[in-house]
Formats: C-alpha cells, sequence, structure tokens
C-alpha cells in the first residue's frame, strides 16, 4: 500500500519535491521580515507579510516548497495565512467596494 500524506513512516523516504534554485528565499518579497510576522497565526500581525506576497515574485515556489496544507504549517505563504495546515478565512472588510 503506498504512503500518503506529509508524515512517511522513518524507514521509507519521504516523496520528493519539484526542485528549486538554491536561493529563491532570498528572492522572497518576505525576506527581510521578522520571523514572528511571517509566521505569525494572527491576520494583524502577518499583514505585513500579507502584503509582501502580494508582490512576490516567488510566490508559487514558496507554496509548492513549503506545502502548507501538508506540513501543518502556520504562517504566511503563498499569499494566503495557514494555521495549523489549514488557509485562515480573511476577515471581513466594511465600508469597500464589496460591502
Amino acid at each position: 500500500m503506498p504512503v500518503t500524506g506529509s508524515c512517511s513512516p522513518p524507514d521509507q523516504p519521504r516523496p520528493s519535491r519539484p526542485a528549486r534554485p538554491v536561493g529563491w528565499q532570498s528572492a522572497a518579497a518576505c525576506a527581510g521580515l521578522p520571523p514572528r510576522v511571517v509566521f505569525s497565526k494572527r491576520p494583524k500581525e502577518a499583514a505585513p507579510a500579507l502584503r509582501a506576497c502580494a508582490m512576490c515574485p516567488v510566490r508559487r515556489a514558496c507554496e509548492e516548497t513549503v506545502a502548507p496544507a501538508e506540513n501543518w504549517f502556520d504562517g504566511v505563504c503563498g499569499g494566503r495565512l495557514w494555521r495549523s495546515g489549514r488557509p485562515v478565512p480573511e476577515p471581513r472588510r466594511h465600508g469597500g467596494p464589496h460591502a
């Protein structure tokens, strides 16, 4: 039976991810932000990282490599806030064009 999910038994190798050029993280728009912002579970605290994601040139590489849903990730990845590997719903904005 094939192994599924992100946690492989110790005697079996983990499935490999697509190779990325070394240093893609240094090109990330969030590279200079404090870890407490990038790995925050709170939308308000994570706001600077979310804004950085909106213009990030390596957004897709980030999400493919981090694979937040497969790794119970907490923080900002691929333009979304994640908590325990699940995307956190965006707060409703009042007074905007979609209000």
